[in-house]
């Protein structure tokens, strides 16, 4: 099939946190390609792939650059088609990226996602593809109802966890309070033993041990 996400990343560096953007569109079944393309090194070589994306059946870019990360933009200005950005995380913890993808001119809009935010940046890319693609949105409309039954188990099992936490503190209680009582008998019935056979019912003894100090 021909691909109709186009993913691009600045340097093949970028690769490992791309490659979750790949892993995203080949769940949903959403045939891609990807480029290692940079804005400042080859840039000819962006205008041609920008200028030409559509013509080949792209529907989606999806660009991950990171510092001084203009890839995003400058395929946006040659293009119609929409451009997902992705700041990749190097410099100053990936700010500089952030904010050269998000702070496009009016007219030029690069849907920026979160630093290293690729898995995001291919969910989105299935959204758009869905308004068109009736059999890719029941596919996320499943996952989303996936994940929110994960979710309703996950609170669930927390639920369970806590009520017998409850249950443990009580029994826990219960057996304390059951353990005194025995003792405060067996001090009693130790006592009773003392003072009527002068014998300890717990050691035989004369009362000269440390049974009723123990006990007690």
């Amino acid at each position: 099939m021909k691909p109709v996400v186009s993913i691009i990343m600045g340097s093949t560096s970028d690769l490992p946190i791309m490659e979750k953007a790949a892993q995203v569109l080949e769940e949903f079944a959403i045939p891609f390609e990807m480029h290692a393309l940079s804005a400042h090194r080859t840039p000819d070589e962006v205008a041609d792939f920008a200028q030409h994306a559509a013509g080949r059946g792209i529907k989606v870019i999806i660009a991950a650059a990171g510092m001084a990360a203009h890839l995003a933009g400058v395929i946006a200005s040659m293009t119609t088609l929409p451009v997902i950005g992705v700041p990749i995380k190097s410099s100053v913890e990936g700010m500089d990226a952030l904010l050269a993808m998000v702070q496009m001119p009016p007219g030029i809009p690069v849907a920026t996602v979160a630093i290293d935010g690729a898995a995001n940046a291919a969910h989105l890319a299935a959204q758009i593809l869905a308004i068109s693609d009736g059999e890719l949105a029941d596919k996320i409309k499943a996952m989303l109802e996936e994940r929110k039954e994960a979710t309703e188990r996950f609170r669930e099992a927390e639920a369970n966890a806590a009520i017998m936490n409850d249950l443990a503190a009580d029994s826990f209680s219960t057996v304390q309070q059951l353990n005194n009582t025995f003792c405060r008998f067996a001090v009693q019935i130790s006592c009773w033993f003392i003072s009527n056979y002068n014998s300890c019912i717990l050691c035989q003894c004369t009362g000269n041990c440390n049974t009723l100090l123990l006990t007690a």
